[in-house]
């Protein structure tokens, strides 16, 4: 793995100096800060590194519910590198050790809420929500929540609704996380991360990485994306004849195609899953989100105003 840091070395920033400890991923670092504390250095040549944190300065003062940006390094300049608030896990690893109980669900989805209801409510879009981007600390008393903070991360790929890779209808996201419209090549907005939420709430509910739109051949594969597309209308179809709206003919052909080759009886709706599979309320809330037509999602603001946080 090639490293643009180096163990050991010394990073100065506005704020302080950082000493790194260890290489996460090709872009991101463990580093110490004067005071012994964890913190985590992106440092990479691309500009969305920035991007991230012109966002963060933006709306981290609005809510504490997107991981803070601490210090921008100084020296060495180039490449570019930014400093971040450290939390212990993410949400993959999280559940895959141990399902989320029904409180620790609850709570995450409130924190993720709240952070996209800042953004979108200043027509952002966040573009990658997923398990992955939602941190957490570790520490909770109460043994229906072992979290004591839960932060959305990554927005290096956060842009506004006016910008060109909106108004572009750039592809967007992680395959199965994706909105239908996102998976069209179709506009997307602010509904599309209340898709990618409601995926994740669900791979949450059911732990151990479950993901429901997960296709059953290599991402190579030529029917990778058909399957994802098929798997909507499998659990939350069919596809509406309200696409027509917004959606150009080829489009069409596609969602008719897609729907035409699941047989009837492969057919599963969500909203028929067993009171042991899932509770009444936790499909209830599910439901109002995995609309396929973004227009019938509702927003963040009116999530967290639901009944199912109460």
């Amino acid at each position: 793995m090639s490293s643009l840091l180096k163990l050991g070395q010394s990073l100065k920033g506005r704020c302080g100096t950082y000493s790194v400890t260890k290489q996460l991923h090709e872009s991101a670092w463990l580093a110490r800060n004067e005071a012994g504390g964890s913190v985590l250095v992106k440092c990479t040549h691309h500009s969305r590194i920035m991007n991230e944190r012109d966002v963060l300065k933006k709306f981290q003062l609005r809510t504490a519910c997107l991981r803070r940006l601490i210090d921008e390094i100084e020296e060495p300049s180039n490449p570019p590198a930014i400093v971040l608030q450290h939390l212990d896990d993410d949400l993959y690893n999280a559940s895959a050790t141990k399902t989320l109980s029904a409180t620790e669900v609850k709570y995450v989805s409130w924190k993720v809420l709240q952070a996209l209801a800042v953004l979108h409510e200043s027509g952002y879009v966040h573009t990658d929500i997923k398990l992955d981007n939602v941190l957490v600390n570790y520490g909770g008393n109460s043994h229906e929540n072992r979290f004591t903070d839960a932060r959305l991360a990554d927005l290096e790929n956060t842009v506004h609704i006016e910008s060109e890779f909106c108004r572009n209808r750039d592809l967007i996201g992680a395959s199965f996380w994706r909105s239908p419209e996102a998976q069209l090549g179709l506009q997307w907005g602010p509904a599309t991360d209340i898709w990618s939420l409601g995926t994740l709430i669900i791979s949450l509910i059911w732990g151990k990485n479950f993901f429901i739109f997960k296709p059953s051949v290599p991402r190579d594969h030529d029917e990778y994306e058909l399957q994802i597309l098929a798997k909507y209308h499998v659990y939350f179809g069919p596809y509406p004849s309200s696409f027509s709206d917004f959606a150009d003919d080829e489009t069409l052909s596609i969602l008719s195609y897609v729907m035409d080759s699941v047989p009837p009886v492969d057919v599963k709706p969500f909203a028929n899953a067993s009171k042991e599979e899932i509770s009444a309320e936790d499909k209830e809330f599910i439901l109002k989100i995995m609309k396929l037509d973004p227009r019938d999602r509702p927003s963040a603001k009116q999530l967290l105003g639901d009944e199912w946080f109460k």
